[in-house]
């Protein structure tokens, strides 16, 4: 990590710090979350519930500070980047951990006092999961960085499943094999058609370093076992016929999608359109397979 240092010419506001906790990456982990929690056998007391999503979103947050505030180098390399914060020069890399390690801390604590212990280490858990083993270890290190750090955003369902349990089961432990296993197309559809960025800043993503060829193989082979796993709690008993019915007809589209790219061989100026479609719907195929696993629980 090297220091990026840049004249302070526009004084940080709360829409900087709001920038640093990654929202919109964060409006998943919270709803994955807040379905684990809805789809759990036991209801939770309405304010307890909301404090637990808040405690979430806390966590997910601070992880996302932190993440910028080690990798802001980085960030003022790539194009897509270069506009937050830090490289942008609004905001010092000091506050930007502090605000990071308080509401790391803030988040954690708050959910073991008025939640309970296991779902505080689990939070705790997910926070240094994503900002030691994903951002500080693997992310410059290995093409296998999201593979591995995927698991670091399939937390929040174990979260939300045990602020109201007290426990985690079968169930919350294949949704987090859902998003462990989702991670790696998702993301690699995203890097196929920002592969420039990522070589620019030195990021040894698979297709900077394998190719497209082999990215795309890597896509095509891991939604089989993701779709395997998006599907077998119906059949398991652990979830009733609408969950079923709407996971077998999202993944059978996501598996269309990712074949398309897994097949197709990129040309020169390729705008790289099913990638796209395939990003794209990636995103919106967590909120369809979570939401129909909570309107499956509380219609049945």
């Amino acid at each position: 990590m090297t220091t990026v240092d840049h004249p302070l010419a526009i004084p940080a506001d709360w829409r900087d710090f709001l920038a640093l906790t990654k929202p919109r990456v964060m409006t998943l982990v919270v709803f994955t979350g807040l379905c684990g929690m809805l789809a759990a056998p036991q209801a939770i007391d309405p304010i307890l519930g909301f404090t637990a999503v808040l405690c979430i979103a806390l966590g997910a947050g601070a992880a996302g500070a932190l993440n910028m505030w080690y990798e802001a180098d980085l960030d003022a390399q790539m194009k897509r980047t270069r506009g937050r914060p830090l490289p942008a020069g609004r905001m010092d890399r000091q506050s930007a951990l502090h605000f990071g390690v308080g509401l790391a801390v803030f988040s954690v604590l708050l959910m073991g006092l008025a939640i309970n212990l296991i779902a505080a280490a689990i939070l705790t858990a997910s926070i240094l999961f994503y900002v030691i083993i994903y951002t500080v270890w693997l992310k410059r290190r290995t093409p296998q960085n999201i593979v591995i750090g995927g698991a670091a955003g399939a937390f929040p369902p174990l979260i939300g499943w045990a602020a109201a349990t007290g426990q985690v089961t079968l169930l919350p432990f294949l949704l987090f094999a859902l998003v462990f296993l989702w991670t790696p197309p998702h993301f690699w559809a995203l890097a196929l058609f920002v592969k420039t960025d990522y070589a620019n800043a030195g990021v040894p993503m698979l297709p900077v370093v394998a190719g497209e060829r082999t990215t795309r193989h890597q896509i095509g082979l891991y939604t089989i076992p993701m779709a395997a796993v998006a599907v077998v709690p119906w059949p398991l008993g652990l979830t009733g016929p609408i969950y079923g019915a709407v996971s077998i007809v999202a993944t059978a589209f996501f598996a269309l999608l990712a074949a398309r790219v897994a097949l197709r061989m990129a040309a020169d100026g390729d705008t790289m359109a099913p990638e796209k479609r395939l990003f794209g719907y990636s995103v919106a195929y967590l909120f369809i397979m979570f939401g129909a696993l909570v309107v499956d629980r509380w219609v049945a």
